[in-house]
């Protein structure tokens, strides 16, 4: 089967065409044909700094749509050619890969494949960092890192639908701003401004509730943007910086809280409890309610041109690969 491998850690290029054998599950496991595959920053950061890489060589991927090709021992729920989304821990980057039946979905009604890949990783993360996590109340504000990425594009309209007040997302450019507001956000900043924006917007008060995905400096700016008794849920680090530190004096004047959330986590140490958050995100799909656009597609063999868009910081949406798309 083809696959998209790195051997070493890198920019791009490292990533090339392979020949495998094709994965056979074991108990507990399904084989998914793979028809399409979800990009995520994630990957970027497995290739180049071997996050979340157990050894090398390495095929990433962690989220795909396709249809079950062999089950298991011990499988229940689950048919060979029924239609499927998937989390993976990495391997998807492939025709064909096996994952642990705990972490397949069956796609639901009227949901495409290529619309299917955008779905086990983007929605159930916003459903979590605002409700599970969060625990939003209505008329309470959020502000949201990365507004225009994948995560940021669903999460003002699940805030709306929540019943919170103003919404504000940060972006690194004019044009993500626009993008921003035309998925619910009511204003849309640059990063260099931001935490002044903020207050301008909210009187000085702050936001209540603050997803961030990008670290280091902007982790701290984002804390400093909460109001008292505001909560800030971390879900990444994209910027690269070192790990975020936090303690008593940064939080214990206003009576702010820190949380954090990974979706690769919960599935590893909770996969029931992904399920039942993932059911509530895909209802919001199939319901019409929350829009995730599909804004670049590569084939297989262009992945290093995924990568190199979503690195260039300019994409916007969901980027995805189509490996077999006649599924």
């Amino acid at each position: 089967m083809r696959a998209i491998r790195f051997d070493e850690y890198g920019g791009p290029e490292v990533l090339r065409s392979v020949q495998l054998e094709v994965p056979v599950p074991g108990a507990g496991e399904v084989s998914i044909e793979v028809a399409y595959v979800g990009v995520n920053f994630a990957d970027l950061q497995a290739r180049s700094v071997g996050y979340r890489v157990p050894a090398l060589p390495y095929v990433p991927g962690l989220e795909l749509s396709g249809r079950v090709r062999a089950v298991g021992a011990g499988v229940e729920g689950l048919s060979v050619g029924q239609a499927v989304a998937a989390i993976s821990d990495g391997g998807a980057y492939a025709e064909v890969v096996v994952v642990s039946a705990t972490t397949v979905f069956p796609v639901p009604d009227g949901v495409d494949l290529r619309t299917a890949a955008t779905l086990p990783t983007v929605l159930p993360t916003g459903y979590a960092l605002l409700h599970t996590v969060g625990r939003l109340q209505p008329g309470e504000t959020v502000l949201v890192q990365a507004a225009a990425g994948g995560v940021g594009t669903v999460a003002a309209q699940i805030a709306k639908l929540a019943g919170a007040g103003a919404v504000y997302g940060v972006v690194s450019s004019p044009a993500k701003a626009e993008y921003a507001r035309e998925y619910g956000y009511d204003d849309a900043f640059l990063n260099e401004s931001f935490d002044a924006d903020v207050r301008a917007a909210t009187g000085g008060r702050g936001v209540d509730l603050a997803l961030e995905s990008i670290g280091g400096d902007t982790f701290r700016r984002t804390l400093e943007s909460l109001a008292r008794f505001g909560r800030l849920v971390s879900f990444g680090n994209a910027g690269g910086g070192a790990p975020w530190q936090v303690g008593a004096p940064e939080l214990f004047p206003q009576g702010r809280s820190v949380a954090g959330f990974s979706i690769l986590g919960l599935s590893a140490s909770a996969p029931e409890v992904l399920r039942e958050i993932s059911a509530h995100a895909f209802d919001l799909a199939t319901s019409g309610k929350v829009r995730l656009p599909i804004t670049a597609e590569f084939p297989l063999a262009e992945a290093a041109d995924a990568h190199r868009l979503m690195a260039g910081r300019s994409s916007t949406g969901k980027l995805v690969l189509a490996v077999n798309a006649q599924l």
